[in-house]
């Protein structure tokens, strides 16, 4: 009989905003997350070349800026048991209302974690790759 997984920590990384959890992780298929934004934080504005992603709230309340560009972009208010769907090249940028768990799951294509390209960070980050 073949040997059954069994269980794998969680990857913890800290973030300005708060910190995220990966739980999941198959190279060139998907990675699967925990995001823990702390109330008033919020994520970069930013788009992805290829990371296609879902994001759903878990707890708290947080808004979603999404758009095509920074002149279209439009705020969604989402709470637990509300997702959204963010392709590839679509702007996007979580602030959180209250403190809030996300889920992502998104795809992870090689060099999955260089693929963001940051147009605004209130932290001073800057993307891995130009635009």
């Amino acid at each position: 009989m073949t040997d059954l997984p069994g269980p794998v920590p969680c990857v913890r990384v800290d973030k300005p905003w708060g910190h995220e959890e990966i739980f999941a992780h198959v190279e060139g298929s998907y990675v699967g997350k925990t995001l823990h934004v702390t109330g008033g934080e919020s994520l970069s504005l930013q788009w992805h070349h290829e990371k296609d992603e879902t994001i759903a709230v878990l707890s708290g309340e947080v808004e979603i800026d999404l758009g095509d560009s920074e002149q279209t972009l439009r705020a969604v208010v989402l709470g637990p048991g509300d997702a959204v769907h963010v392709p590839p090249r679509l702007l996007h940028r979580v602030r959180a209302i209250t403190d809030a768990v996300l889920v992502e799951a998104s795809t992870a294509g090689p060099g999955w974690q260089e693929d963001v390209v940051r147009l605004e960070d209130r932290y001073g980050r800057t993307g891995t790759h130009t635009p």
